[in-house]
């Protein structure tokens, strides 16, 4: 073979491979932001009551008017088949960049409802956004409950534990604080299991789990947006390196939270490594 037909086959092999590495890469891409997973979790306490051992809390954060499927069948079909007995909706519902879409939130929300009771608290990008009074009317209205700072009783076979949402710290000046919900809860119920819904994962460490919640729920991170091995994300949401709290179960302070990787992306932002999830978290008596 002649040194011209050696190059020759060299350079189009090394196409190839380049062409082949190209199509994984945005194969990777397109997995990580079109493809929905339902994801399995679950949280032991010994403080659960029996009658609520099984119950099951489908976590959908940050969709920022993600649309899976024509309608958001996907979404829907999704929620629906992992059999919740409550749907928290974690904030970042809409996205400040793509504005308002009223047919979008009032035909999800009517959706959701039909699958489980749906709570639901706001996200920073609600506010960015605006007219949150008008959104929560929306979401009220197709059978919502919205956890404007305070909670409500869940009760099951008699027994009861609390759920509690806070506002965005993007909200209103004077809204209450998490420490006066809390303090509210405690003199209403006494000492009840409860799950605190606060959308920022990013204030559970020096904030929100000083509050004695059993667990708290949050979103915010994304998922660290890009995940690597033996990362906990490479870039958090505020654009700072390396961020912790951005999937699963973490303590602090003696107090847990799981924080969603999140369904939709907030403008132009691509998830890389990191698809869009449902998570579904089952609670269990016992110790953890």
């Amino acid at each position: 073979m002649s040194r011209y037909r050696r190059k020759r086959h060299s350079a189009l092999r090394k196409a190839m491979v380049m062409t082949i590495i190209i199509l994984c890469l945005a194969l990777t891409v397109w997995g990580s932001n079109a493809v929905l997973q339902t994801e399995e979790f679950t949280f032991r306490s010994i403080r659960l009551p029996e009658s609520f051992d099984g119950y099951r809390v489908a976590v959908l954060s940050d969709l920022h008017g993600a649309v899976f499927g024509e309608g958001n069948a996907v979404l829907l079909e999704q929620t629906a088949a992992a059999a919740p007995d409550m749907i928290a909706v974690t904030g970042d519902l809409e996205d400040q960049f793509r504005g308002h879409d009223p047919e979008w939130v009032a035909h999800l929300a009517e959706e959701l409802a039909k699958i489980a009771p749906v709570y639901y608290i706001t996200g920073n990008h609600e506010w960015a956004v605006g007219d949150v009074p008008a959104l929560k009317k929306t979401l009220s209205g197709a059978g919502w409950t919205v956890l404007s700072n305070r909670f409500v009783p869940l009760e099951r076979n008699g027994e009861t534990i609390v759920l509690a949402g806070i506002d965005d710290p993007n909200g209103y000046a004077d809204q209450k604080s998490p420490e006066t919900v809390t303090t509210e809860l405690h003199a209403e119920w006494g000492d009840p299991f409860w799950i605190l819904l606060a959308h920022r994962n990013n204030r559970f460490e020096h904030q929100y789990s000083l509050l004695g919640a059993d667990l708290t729920v949050s979103g915010h991170g994304h998922g660290g947006i890009i995940r690597l091995p033996f990362t906990d994300g490479l870039l958090s949401t505020e654009r700072t390196l390396f961020p912790s709290y951005t999937d699963g179960f973490y303590e602090a302070n003696g107090a847990t939270v799981f924080v969603s990787r999140g369904i939709g992306n907030s403008g132009r932002l691509l998830r890389i490594f990191n698809p869009p999830q449902i998570a579904v978290i089952t609670l269990r008596c016992g110790e953890g």
